[in-house]
């Protein structure tokens, strides 16, 4: 099983951050070996009937990577190139934003190898329903609460969560998060992920005495995170010169009608607006801004290409955007880079609101799940930024110390069974 992980490149990028951060800990063999692969790990096989009446089986997983400090939290994928060695790293990444939002929770991952756009919605359902009872022993709100990831969506989640309460007998809408607000979804968890990478550039920027409206910013990945980032950012006044979806990007260097942008690719497609040049993915990374915020795939920043970065910091809206490769030569070019457990937290934060809320069935305005998000997402940074001040280390390395030490406190805490 660990050579499986260990063939996959976004699980060994996981590996080298950790071995680094557990190093500069001193951590004891025993804790680091326990920590260095997951807890557990399901496969599943998915047999379902598509709409020709033909029966197509697709694999799916469900990994979970601690649950030391509670339940395990993480969202589920559906994508061609979801792969186990990848869960493996996303839920390792969750362990250590987990901890270091002080959730009660350890990290997971989930999905199903699969292209979505592919499928009718109604292939969709089967297939939903029948991954999630494949992976109900492991789930439940007091086990492991799945979420929303690339191509799935609160719908999913709604199936998820019926399938669920339909074997227990009645309805348990804490056994997932990010569902629609009338089955017991959160106001804001739509916008939580994007609002909260624009809430943490709002700290850096205050503890830098730099305005919002001095800043270009330029964004890979458009969608629910890219582009709610991009919304909350340009209406505090920063300038948005470049964003991009998988089908290429704009570039202007006055800067980008965001909310018309917005709508165009809710009901098309951003490469519909002509008022703009048109610029490539790689080409967007490279380009003349203040602050980059990759918010699409993972890996896209490597030993290639980041040398040819332009801006002063990278905010890491999507998981694992920078190899370890890269993360050094830009340390090297004194590039501030903000790490994404700390920058894409919004999400698992508002998805631990929702969980509360449900558990404790008493729902909250979306003026408070907002103001909570950024007073949390304010601390994190804070706490962090001081934390590698003193010890004079880069934030990523700053943001792991103080996530695993938390994990291994707990562990020490608990001890060993049997």
């Amino acid at each position: 099983m660990r050579d499986l992980f260990l063939a996959s490149p976004a699980f060994q990028n996981a590996l080298k951050q950790f071995d680094k951060a557990a190093d500069n800990l001193h951590l004891e063999e025993g804790l680091r070996e326990r920590l260095r692969f997951p807890q557990r790990t399901l496969i599943v096989s998915c047999p379902i009937r598509m709409d020709s009446g033909v029966i197509q089986v697709f694999t799916g997983y469900r990994i979970q990577h601690t649950l030391t400090l509670g339940p395990c939290k993480g969202g589920v994928r559906y994508h061609p190139d979801v792969e186990i060695g990848e869960m493996a790293s996303l839920a390792m990444s969750m362990s250590w934003k987990c901890a270091l939002a002080e959730l009660p929770f350890g990290g997971a991952k989930g999905g199903v190898t699969v292209n979505p756009s592919l499928l009718s919605i109604a292939e969709l359902e089967r297939l939903t329903r029948r991954y999630t009872a494949e992976i109900l022993p492991i789930i439940g709100p007091a086990k492991d609460i799945p979420a929303p990831d690339m191509g799935t969506n609160p719908q999913i989640m709604s199936w998820m969560m019926d399938t669920y309460s339909m074997t227990e007998g009645f309805t348990v809408p804490t056994v997932v998060t990010g569902k629609p607000t009338i089955i017991g979804g959160s106001y804001g968890r739509e916008e939580a992920t994007g609002y909260g990478v624009a809430y943490v550039i709002e700290s850096i920027l205050q503890e830098q005495r730099r305005r919002m409206t001095e800043v270009k910013v330029a964004i890979q990945g458009f969608g629910n995170v890219g582009m709610h980032a991009a919304l909350k950012l340009a209406g505090k006044g920063c300038r948005i010169v470049a964003v991009s979806n998988v089908n290429g990007g704009l570039y202007a260097s006055t800067g980008l009608p965001i909310k018309n942008l917005s709508a165009l690719q809710k009901n098309s497609s951003i490469q519909e607006y002509k008022d703009a040049d048109s610029i490539t993915n790689d080409e967007l990374l490279t380009c003349d801004c203040d602050i980059l915020i990759p918010a699409a795939i993972g890996r896209v920043i490597t030993e290639n290409n980041a040398d040819q970065l332009r801006c002063s910091m990278v905010v890491e809206g999507a998981n694992g955007p920078l190899t370890v490769e890269a993360d050094e030569i830009l340390q090297n070019k004194n590039i501030l880079v903000v790490p994404d457990i700390i920058v894409n937290a919004g999400g698992l934060i508002i998805s631990y609101f929702e969980w509360v809320q449900g558990l404790q069935e008493y729902y909250w305005s979306e003026e408070t799940v907002f103001t909570e998000l950024k007073k949390r997402l304010r601390n994190i940074f804070l706490q962090t930024s001081e934390y590698a001040s003193a010890n004079r280390i880069s934030l990523r390395d700053a943001a792991l110390m103080r996530s695993i030490h938390r994990i291994a406190q707990a562990k020490r805490a608990r001890g060993l069974y049997p």
